[in-house]
């Protein structure tokens, strides 16, 4: 993981770069940083529970109140009891090796409009938008075997399913499903007085169907820096 971190290190000294230069040139940019917790909602929390998240994100300010602001985001997806329990038992019971690991992360490319009202110290917003929504997911050393009755469960890890069974014509190394999504939110602002520098904290609904997989909708609680 300290990769992540000097990844995300950088884009903030790349962002700070680019707002202290729009500052000094009246460029109409907002630019955004952040991280925090997001918790998985209705059917995608019967597989996944809470973990970190962080997004990023720029665009142009069209008024005063108005902005469109394109972002990437990133949320882990632990796999629970749920997801992992009906795929582990089969494959022990199989003689599977049982150093099995998994692993489940989204991704999101959103474009999004977002509505604000700052004051000289608070400010209030709303955003919401679309774009895709791409979760990959990877079970190591599994083999299904055959027979294996299928369960949501291996929806959720993307194994197809035929006649009731779970097939077995791949072996699963790792998994990606994608489709678009939606999402909608709020947050507030406290102005730090530094180059436009203003401290954010929002929550935002996010939803994708997933291609007609178990749905992805999670709310992600994020906290960090606007310009």
């Amino acid at each position: 993981m300290h990769w992540f971190f000097r990844v995300i290190a950088s884009l903030l000294s790349v962002f700070m770069a680019i707002s202290a230069h729009a500052q000094t040139t009246n460029y109409p940019f907002n630019i955004h940083i952040g991280g925090g917790i997001g918790a998985p909602l209705s059917s995608t929390a019967k597989f996944a529970g809470i973990s970190g998240t962080f997004q990023f994100g720029a665009g142009p300010n069209l008024s005063k109140h108005t902005s469109i602001v394109g972002e990437f985001m990133w949320q882990g997806l632990p796999p629970n009891q749920n997801a992992l329990g009906p795929i582990l038992n089969p494959l022990i019971a199989a003689g599977s090796p049982n150093n099995i690991t998994a692993t489940s992360n989204l991704y999101a490319l959103t474009a999004n409009y977002m509505y604000h009202v700052d004051g000289r110290r608070y400010g209030v917003y709303v955003i919401g938008g679309g774009g895709w929504y791409y979760r990959h997911l990877a079970l190591n050393n599994v083999t299904v075997a055959p027979g294996t009755i299928c369960q949501p469960a291996w929806n959720w890890w993307g194994y197809d399913c035929q006649n009731g069974f779970v097939s077995t014509q791949t072996t699963l190394a790792t998994r990606g499903v994608s489709s678009g999504g939606v999402n909608a939110g709020g947050g507030i602002t406290i102005n730090l007085g530094q180059q436009g520098t203003k401290f954010y904290l929002e929550a935002r609904y996010h939803y994708s169907p997933q291609g007609g997989r178990v749905s992805t909708q999670i709310v992600p609680v994020t906290f960090g820096l606007r310009w």
